[in-house]
């Protein structure tokens, strides 16, 4: 049993070292016991690889095999705190600037009623692989995780807007509806990262056509983003969700509004396994019903 509970460990983190710190063992501990597990089944379970471990099909039968029983009896068996006692916190991850404008904000009732979170922020893939590592209990993540090893949901779509302060939105309105993209060369692109990921897809799917400007201001924080266009630096694009505010008071100008916005799909990701703490159950449900609205 224990040999198979390090295996679903080993295929869910990834790697033997993710293992090892969510079963509070040693990697050389982990590593023994793949090995003995592949002697009895005669068979290879894992790619060893730079980085990493990668199943091979045995491991994913196997672990579509075993993956429910000890789940449901890690539920029963597991360790449950004493009546009364305060549950450990939820780690919860995900993109600063959706965390802070969105998610926090609709937590507020469950912390009011005793729910402890400790928050982290960063890229999608870099707090996957810390999810899978034990580090996190929920992960909003921007795109759907890659592979069979961990379950998501979608928790809400954003939709990207083309965005100016007012000083910039009159003569850029009138323009763009006949001279497209082009009616913005002169302008200051204000934008998240130096290979504008956000301003290309809105590029690709509203003028049908690749982008190869150079940002004037690149700042790795979307607030930022929208601190510089409000004052008037240049334009962008940006989530809705996170300039509705500006937008409804006059302090933005939407310069299209294309029938068809670009979107994209956020997810709730959860660690693999029956949560031990029922407040990560609390924190996920909440957080889907929420999204409906968002």
């Amino acid at each position: 049993m224990n040999l198979l509970r390090t295996f679903l460990a080993v295929y869910r983190s990834g790697s033997f070292t993710g293992a090892a710190r969510v079963l509070g063992l040693s990697q050389p501990t982990v590593t023994t016991q793949m090995r003995a597990l592949e002697r009895q089944s005669g068979r290879e379970l894992f790619e060893r690889l730079p980085r990493g471990v990668a199943p091979t099909p045995v491991a994913d039968e196997l672990a579509a095999r075993i993956a429910g029983p000890l789940d449901e009896l890690a539920g029963v068996a597991g360790p449950h705190p004493p009546e009364g006692a305060r549950a450990e916190p939820v780690h919860l991850a995900g993109p600063a600037e959706f965390l802070c404008s969105t998610v926090l904000p609709a937590l507020a009732p469950l912390v009011a009623e005793g729910v402890r979170l400790r928050v982290a922020t960063g890229l999608t893939d870099p707090l996957l692989d810390e999810l899978r590592a034990g580090r996190h209990d929920l992960v909003i993540a921007t795109t759907r995780p890659r592979g069979r090893t961990l379950h998501a949901v979608p928790l809400a779509d954003e939709e990207f807007v083309l965005v100016a302060a007012p000083v910039w939105a009159g003569p850029l309105r009138d323009r763009l509806p006949s001279d497209g993209p082009a009616a913005l060369r002169s302008v200051p692109l204000i934008t998240y990262a130096e290979d504008l990921p956000i301003t290309r897809r809105y590029w690709r799917h509203v003028f049908g056509r690749r982008l190869s400007w150079t940002a004037a201001v690149t700042v790795p924080d979307l607030r930022g983003v929208l601190a510089a266009v409000v004052a008037g630096a240049g334009f962008g694009v940006l989530p809705r969700y996170l300039c509705v505010d500006a937008l409804e008071s006059g302090a933005l100008v939407e310069l299209l509004t294309p029938e068809d916005p670009p979107i994209n799909t956020g997810f709730l990701v959860q660690r693999p396994g029956v949560p031990d703490n029922p407040d990560v159950t609390r924190v996920r449900d909440l957080l889907l019903r929420a999204g409906r609205g968002w």
